[in-house]
């Protein structure tokens, strides 16, 4: 059998199997994985983690809430020991131009005293830009589908 039959064709495997490896995850795919971080970080109180995934001029429900808020709220639930759980219901991603648009539910539970008024489902949409590498949430709005 010629070496040079079996050479070239496992060699042309294995730099497509390395290309693939180095080719970077759709942009959907990582706004999605930033929807995972925020709920991560939610339930585990880290304000610094959901930092990583909104935008410094952040802005919830229309001026409800902006980005200093939500980390304050997290620092607060850690600072007291509060557990929030949180569960993400089905997930649309949307792109709108250079932009997403995400579309959830939430179901949010406390094991603490720091909003158990606020604790329930809420129907959530999201807007995400690049900044950078990186994709971030600059706008939330949410109401509660209870």
């Amino acid at each position: 059998m010629n070496q040079k039959r079996v050479l070239f064709p496992l060699l042309g495997m294995l730099m497509m199997a390395g290309l693939a490896g180095c080719h970077r995850p759709p942009d959907e795919s990582l706004v999605r994985q930033g929807i995972a971080v925020a709920e991560r970080a939610a339930e585990h109180a880290d304000a610094s983690s959901l930092g990583e995934v909104i935008s410094e001029d952040f802005d919830g429900n229309d001026g409800g809430a902006d980005r200093r808020q939500l980390l304050g709220l997290l620092r607060a639930a850690a600072f007291r020991g509060d557990a929030i759980h949180a569960l993400t219901g089905p997930l649309e991603v949307e792109q709108r131009g250079d932009r997403y648009v995400a579309r959830f539910t939430v179901t949010l539970t406390s094991g603490g005293k720091l909003l158990p008024e606020q604790m329930g489902v809420y129907r959530v949409e999201t807007a995400w830009r690049k900044e950078g590498r990186a994709w971030r949430c600059y706008s939330a709005t949410w109401t509660s589908a209870g």
